[in-house]
């Protein structure tokens, strides 16, 4: 019998011997692999189960990688500044700085326990001065390239605490902090121009391997569409109201229009027995946020009193507010056609505002439409494109409002400028100096890193401006161009910052002259395999899109995509589902389990609990099944290490098999099948051992082989048991399987009689119809009664024997 699986003393062992001499060592002549996980901020309530998926996903993929002869980029970071990592100092009564490097502290000690192949001397911390100079770097040269710049904007304020909040600080239009409405405020922002790389951002998307559902949430939220601008003069007026529209050959059925609460105009048209509606609307839609407003199901609005003409018949049409239109899209107006869009259709109803058909599936009016009507059809009451079939009409009207001066052709994006400032402490010092003569003027490039402040307080100032705006000894300065005095800027940079370039970072983190030099860049870059949560699927990808062809484009870098293969992983949820959290009591810490079950064991449990790619319930429960497969598999190769014996055609084709079918489920990426599989399979070599007196040593190497990136640890002890002197994961490469050794040499066969099945042989399966027949018969026996009139042999399927 084998002595125990000891996880306590294996794990302890070969953690030890990893960190003496690591497994992972750049020769220079393999080929590098970079897989990169979306690195963590350092949370006060460090990790949980959820945390540690995506890291073993990672760290599994890296090990493969490593098995199939590449040198591995694999490193860790801490996306430590921002909102999350201050607001926790807040709670907590502490400074940032103090906070954050306890935080973590403590959660690389957890990452350790997962006992992946992180290069931690590639490490990164986008609040160490050596990192955010190059942060900063970045800004000043977007700034030189006309790409950062101010604008007055409208943001999220708290009059109880009297600060800025971040969209992700405002819950149902309520201060996160203190429960109190919030309003909007408008300050001058730091503003990055990514609209400018909206047209590459979209069409570059094609050469991605990335999940099409990601690809389609950034393609809707680039949001690029064609259209026309067309004007409506304000009746009894001079003004006139600027509209896009995707659909101008609608224009016939446009019955009202809608702009929204903070539009320019919005306020002026109110007319003298609509003021006061108006100007409260225009408060309560200021109280909420535009995420809240796009969400709302149910339209509110209020009738200005004022009208407009509609350009293309002379129709008189109200002119109404409404929040579920933004200032900051299009032109923060529409054109509102009822019968054909959901959203007007209901405003429409709501109001009882008319509603005009003008297009029809038959080319019939419908008098009484119980829904908008949004399909391919025939232009009806449209003046000279009545008969005209829809989709005609899209693409032939915009040239022909555009000819008569009534429009003009355009395309439009959802996605906006990044608003790039934050009135708080914790961030990156934005590098601009404030000078009367000349402006706004960058910090020299040979003064960076502009260091952020100690400062005791660092709470929100209640002015609206960030902390830093009260230290007169750092904010005085003088101007770098004309030597008079100067101002910094206070606002900081969002956490954003740091984390659209870090990755670029790891492989040159300790080069204080560049932001990476040429020769790594071309080396190491770009990332192949990125695996993180799709909650970062939109801005986190597309803002590191766009630095990444930003650098491209001043020549940092030779490539324009910074990953080439995206994998999201799903979420750990406590039970029904709900997201795991320390304030609803779900949250499943790792270090017991650890300490109870062993690294290893729950490695593979995260894997094991459902599809990689899903949200998946945790379960306590089942680590103790994959606990029992890790001793069963242990016992199975430590019971048969020193068996002498020569390989059975089972084994060789069980051993095939196994290669195939774990190496396989791994390049798709099923993890959870493929720990099933190897469940499945020690099974079976267990069977196999008890037939044959014992397992061939080959069969169970080729297993240790294929469980180690999965079960390291154990895996190493059982490499070492089985003879070797070398790391499992050093000189032994990914084995291969040979197709031709897994084909089946007999066949299970039906054995019928007048259709009937009545037993099961097994033959070869190059048996001829004679043999298969007479061994048909004999199977049959005693059961074989009558005449045979017939003798049927489908090969490989079934024998039927018919009789009278």
């Amino acid at each position: 019998m084998a002595i125990p699986y000891n996880h306590k003393e294996i794990e302890k062992k070969w953690t030890k011997k990893w960190e003496e001499d690591p497994i992972n060592v750049n020769d220079g002549k393999k080929p590098k692999y970079y897989c990169l996980d979306m690195f963590p901020y350092p949370s006060g309530n460090g990790l949980h189960v959820g945390h540690w998926r995506g890291y073993v996903i990672s760290d599994v993929w890296s090990r493969y990688k490593m098995m199939k002869g590449y040198y591995i980029i694999h490193p860790m970071g801490w996306d430590a500044f921002g909102l999350p990592a201050e607001n926790y100092a807040i709670k907590m009564g502490e400074h940032p700085a103090k906070s954050t490097a306890d935080n973590i502290n403590r959660i690389r000690e957890q990452i350790k326990q997962i006992a992946a192949v992180y290069d931690w001397d590639m490490e990164v911390n986008t609040t160490d001065p050596s990192f955010y100079k190059w942060t900063q770097w970045i800004f000043v040269k977007m700034f030189k390239a006309g790409l950062a710049y101010e604008k007055e904007m409208p943001i999220n304020w708290c009059p109880s605490c009297k600060t800025g909040l971040a969209n992700e600080e405002v819950v149902n239009g309520c201060c996160e902090r203190c429960g109190a409405p919030v309003t909007k405020k408008n300050l001058k922002q730091w503003m990055l121009k990514i609209t400018a790389y909206a047209d590459r951002l979209l069409n570059d998307l094609d050469k991605l391997d990335w999940p099409e559902k990601v690809k389609k949430m950034q393609t809707d939220w680039i949001g690029k569409s064609y259209g026309a601008e067309i004007d409506f003069q304000v009746d009894g007026r001079e003004d006139s109201i600027r509209v896009y529209t995707t659909r101008p050959d609608t224009l016939y059925g446009a019955t009202f229009m809608v702009l929204a609460p903070e539009h320019a105009m919005a306020a002026g048209l109110a007319t003298a027995e609509q003021k006061k509606a108006v100007d409260d609307y225009i408060f309560q839609a200021s109280m909420k946020s535009n995420v809240d407003r796009l969400q709302d199901k149910e339209k509110t609005g209020v009738f200005t009193g004022s009208y407009a003409i509609n350009p293309i018949n002379g129709a008189k049409i109200p002119i109404w507010l409404s929040d579920y239109v933004l200032a900051d899209y299009g032109t923060g107006a529409i054109m509102c056609v009822p019968a054909h869009d959901e959203r007007d259709f209901d405003f429409a109803k709501k109001f009882g505002i008319p509603i005009i058909q003008v297009i029809s599936p038959d080319g019939k009016e419908n008098s009484d439409l119980k829904e908008a009507y949004v399909n391919p059809g025939v232009m009806i009451n449209s003046g000279e494109f009545n008969g005209m079939n829809s989709e005609e009409a899209k693409a032939k009207v915009p040239d022909i409002m555009e000819q008569r001066g009534l429009g003009k052709k355009t395309t439009q994006y959802k996605l906006r400028d990044w608003v790039f400032s934050r009135q708080r402490y914790w961030g990156e010092p934005i590098p601009i100096v404030h000078c009367e003569k000349c402006g706004c003027v960058p910090v020299p490039e040979e003064e960076l890193p502009l260091l952020l402040p100690d400062v005791e307080s660092y709470q929100p100032t209640g002015t609206g401006e960030s902390p830093l705006a009260a230290i007169d000894e750092w904010v005085n300065t003088t101007c770098p161009v004309c030597g008079r005095p100067a101002k910094r800027e206070t606002n900081t940079m969002p956490q954003w910052a740091g984390s659209s370039w870090y990755f670029l970072r790891y492989v040159d983190n300790k080069n204080d002259k560049e932001l990476v030099s040429k020769e790594k860049a071309d080396k190491y870059l770009p990332v192949d395999m990125y695996i993180g949560g799709v909650e970062h699927a939109v801005l986190h990808l597309l803002y590191s899109r766009f630095y990444t062809k930003f650098l491209y484009d001043i020549g940092v870098v030779d490539f324009d995509e910074p990953f080439k293969k995206l994998f999201n992983q799903g979420m750990i949820t406590g039970k029904n589902g709900i997201k795991m959290s320390k304030s609803k009591g779900n949250v499943v810490s790792p270090d017991d389990l650890v300490r109870d079950y062993g690294c290893d064991s729950l490695r593979m449990y995260e894997l094991f609990v459902g599809p990689p790619e899903l949200d998946s319930e945790w379960d306590e429960r089942g680590i103790d099944g994959v606990n029992r497969f890790l001793n069963r598999f242990w016992n199975l190769v430590m019971d048969n290490k020193d068996a002498d014996m020569t390989p059975t055609k089972e084994m060789e084709k069980l051993r095939h098999k196994m290669i195939y079918d774990i190496t396989t489920r791994l390049e798709s990426f099923s993890l959870n099948t493929v720990v099933s599989g190897f469940m499945e399979y020690n099974n079976k070599m267990i069977d196999l051992a008890k037939k044959n007196g014992g397992m061939d040593k080959k069969t169970l190497e080729t297993a240790v082989t294929l469980l180690a990136p999965f079960a390291p640890h154990i895996c190493e002890e059982l490499w070492s048991q089985l003879g070797h002197e070398t790391s499992v994961f050093v000189d032994n490469t990914w084995p291969e399987c040979d197709e031709s050794k897994m084909a089946d040499d007999e066949k299970e066969i039906a054995v019928q009689m007048n259709g009937k099945t009545r037993c099961v042989v097994t033959l070869p399966v190059d048996i001829d119809k004679e043999s298969a027949l007479k061994a048909g018969k004999e199977a049959l026996g005693d059961k074989l009664s009558g005449t045979i009139v017939k003798e049927i042999y489908v090969p490989g399927r079934i024998i039927n024997i018919v009789v009278k």
